[in-house]
């Protein structure tokens, strides 16, 4: 059979239908079977902090986005037991470790800070008979008080999804548990936690059942241009 210049381009025209066909199926199965999103996808402005304590080229935001990523990355196992350093080794943690490791990450001494604001303030404001500086920067409640105090508080509406920003702190029920915001999101662009409570994958979709299940009781976001003298540093 004698293929025309006409039978060409119509089998030409085909077979870019079918390719353009195929690469259009295998598009939609990879974008549902996508493991997350970011906030890109839902054209959301992500927010940096315009300090960086540690000087290190990174804003305060992004770093303790990293920190808390770096911690679930290791996979301390899940043990709360008392140090008397006050600080677990590396592989050694629980949900409140990720806190004060992530803003090491970003230059801050957490416990310090919290350590002088339990001095300064009425010790009754942190429910607090004897300060102990080894594990009073390591309790829910006291980090509850310490961020409402001293962050921005902001919603506790998940489906304000673009006031949900990396690096954010999360609180659950009545002091119960505490994570940081990750830069990644589901289908619905609500953020994925990055925290600790002994569970096999430390960043994951579970803002919303943690909600449901103990209730949002504080949104924080860290902006330590609005306390300069109470900031301090860490020190290796």
């Amino acid at each position: 059979m004698t293929f025309t210049k006409k039978h060409k381009l119509v089998i030409a025209l085909l077979l870019l239908c079918i390719i353009s066909i195929a690469c259009l199926f295998v598009f939609t199965c990879l974008k549902r079977n996508k493991t997350y999103y970011t906030a890109e996808d839902f054209h959301i402005t992500t927010v940096k902090s315009e300090i960086d304590a540690n000087n290190n080229g990174v804003d305060d935001y992004t770093d303790i986005l990293l920190g808390a990523r770096i911690d679930a990355e290791n996979h301390p196992t899940y043990d709360g037991k008392y140090w008397d350093t006050g600080y677990p080794p590396d592989n050694i943690g629980v949900c409140t470790d990720v806190i004060w490791r992530a803003f090491k990450n970003a230059g801050y001494n957490l416990r310090a800070m919290i350590d002088q604001d339990i001095k300064a303030s009425n010790e009754q404001d942190y429910h607090i008979k004897t300060p102990d500086s080894n594990i009073d920067f390591r309790r829910v409640g006291n980090l509850y008080v310490f961020f409402s105090k001293y962050a921005e508080n902001l919603t506790l509406d998940i489906s304000k999804i673009e006031e949900w920003q990396p690096g954010d702190i999360v609180v659950f029920g009545s002091s119960k548990h505490i994570g940081i915001i990750s830069d990644k999101r589901n289908k619905n662009g609500e953020p994925f936690l990055i925290h600790n409570s002994g569970q096999p994958f430390r960043e994951e979709d579970v803002l919303r059942r943690l909600a449901k299940k103990d209730g949002i009781t504080g949104h924080f976001r860290w902006d330590a241009s609005k306390i300069n003298d109470r900031i301090i540093l860490w020190e290796e």
